[in-house]
């Protein structure tokens, strides 16, 4: 027992090869491609919707325009067909990996193009297509760089590869929401105070060129090696595997309480989703400006979040992932009534950091607990399928709901709407108490 535990301390890395995991070519490449993965989000939902209120689009209309990141939650759709089915040319040029990364991004950038070049204020519909461009290939790259990053490396380094996409991710959300708003600042013309299209054309180019990085680095990374699939004998059979039996093993596993379960999964952000849409149009009615907005939501409000789910990492392993589940739900819901707050206050920066900082940081802890909560839920022999299909559900239901929004807002109010979106996490408090009873197979 002594000579097989002195091996296993001999075996064990120093603390500064550990660290050089992080400097290695497949974990640089991975914060590149995470910084890739990041851009689009923004551009299409939140950034957006500050452009279109400033063009003097009504909160109805974005609101509805929200359903746009629809995509996102139907992605598990068209997974298995990114996962296994070859592209005529490219596939055989780059691989399989490569030549979906490099479709979808380069659907990203055609997409930020054509929306730069069309006005909302003169011809919303361009712009429209442009974003459900930028949406269907932002989701094809995510599905794609899970695979690629599943496949770059061995298990002991994919916690390194994680936290180096999730690093690119995360810069990347701060460019395309603080950086875009800085731009379009610098762009406008001086003395005239209305709306300038031209300003947002060059921030919307700058963000098409910044998905350039991303695509030279698939071009420069090897395809990774990937399990060979087994032939299916025909259709019936591939669709069976591919997306059947991942979703009734779950069935299997946890029988009746499986509907609770994904009851919860549907509804757990349910009040951050539906308030998130109408929180840019709620900034430039408050009359804050984009450098105000750029400097607290969108850079302060990302720190904010980090240092959420640092904690609310901590919490799920010294208290459980389930308590600090219902602490998320709890933060989340009453954070929004903050909001409401908010709104009594007129233009107040110093009010506006506070509700920030509130927010941002109960929702990196909700959503460190329920990402843990989810990946408890997979079997390992589906995982890849089974997260993609749990992570869909969690925005499906919000995603729709927050497309009446805006039409909300305009019937109520900004005060009465952050309220009922407070009150629609008190559902998800039942939920997490009657999950939090159901025993893991």
């Amino acid at each position: 027992m002594t000579s097989s535990a002195s091996d296993t301390r001999q075996i064990k890395p120093s603390w500064i090869a550990t660290f050089k995991v992080y400097l290695e070519p497949p974990t640089v490449r991975m914060l590149l491609l995470g910084f890739s993965a990041g851009l689009p989000l923004l551009l299409v939902l939140g950034t957006l919707s500050f452009w279109l209120r400033e063009a003097g689009i009504d909160r109805t209309t974005i609101g509805y325009l929200s359903w746009v990141g629809l995509a996102y939650a139907f992605k598990w759709a068209w997974a298995p067909l990114v996962d296994r089915m070859p592209i005529p040319l490219l596939t055989r040029w780059l691989g399989r990996r490569r030549s979906w990364l490099l479709l979808a991004q380069l659907a990203v950038m055609v997409g930020l193009v054509a929306m730069s070049f069309n006005d909302p204020r003169v011809a919303l519909q361009p712009v429209v297509w442009g974003a459900l461009a930028v949406a269907f290939g932002s989701a094809t790259q995510d599905i794609a760089l899970d695979a690629f990053r599943i496949e770059s490396a061995n298990t002991d380094r994919q916690a390194a590869l994680a936290a180096a996409y999730q690093t690119g991710y995360r810069l990347a959300m701060i460019w395309a929401g603080a950086g875009v708003l800085w731009i379009a600042a610098r762009a406008e013309v001086a003395g005239v105070a209305d709306y300038q299209h031209g300003a947002w054309q060059t921030a919307y180019l700058v963000m098409a060129a910044s998905m350039l990085l991303g695509m030279l680095t698939v071009l420069l990374s090897p395809e990774p090696h990937h399990r060979p699939m087994p032939t299916p004998k025909n259709a019936l059979e591939w669709l069976h595997g591919a997306l059947v039996e991942p979703f009734a093993d779950f069935l299997r596993r946890y029988g009746k309480q499986a509907l609770l379960i994904l009851g919860l999964i549907a509804i757990y952000r349910i009040s951050d989703v539906v308030m998130g849409i109408m929180a840019n149009p709620f900034y430039v009615d408050m009359g804050y400006t984009k450098d105000e907005v750029a400097a607290v939501t969108k850079i302060y409000g990302v720190i904010m979040t980090l240092a959420g789910a640092f904690v609310g990492g901590v919490l799920s392993m010294r208290l459980g992932v389930m308590r600090v589940l219902m602490l998320g739900a709890i933060l989340s819901a009453a954070s929004n009534l903050l909001f409401a707050w908010l709104g009594t206050r007129g233009h107040d920066v110093t009010a506006l950091i506070f509700v920030i900082s509130a927010d941002n940081l109960s929702s990196g802890i909700a959503s460190a607990a329920f990402i843990a909560y989810l990946s408890s839920l997979t079997n390992l022999n589906y995982s890849a399928t089974q997260y993609a299909i749990f992570s869909s559900m969690m925005l499906l239901a919000p995603k729709f709901l927050a497309g009446y929004s805006g039409r909300y807002v305009d019937a109520f109010g900004y005060q009465y709407f952050f309220v009922a979106t407070a009150t629609l996490g008190v559902p998800v408090l039942l939920l997490v108490w009657l999950a939090g009873r159901v025993k893991s197979p």
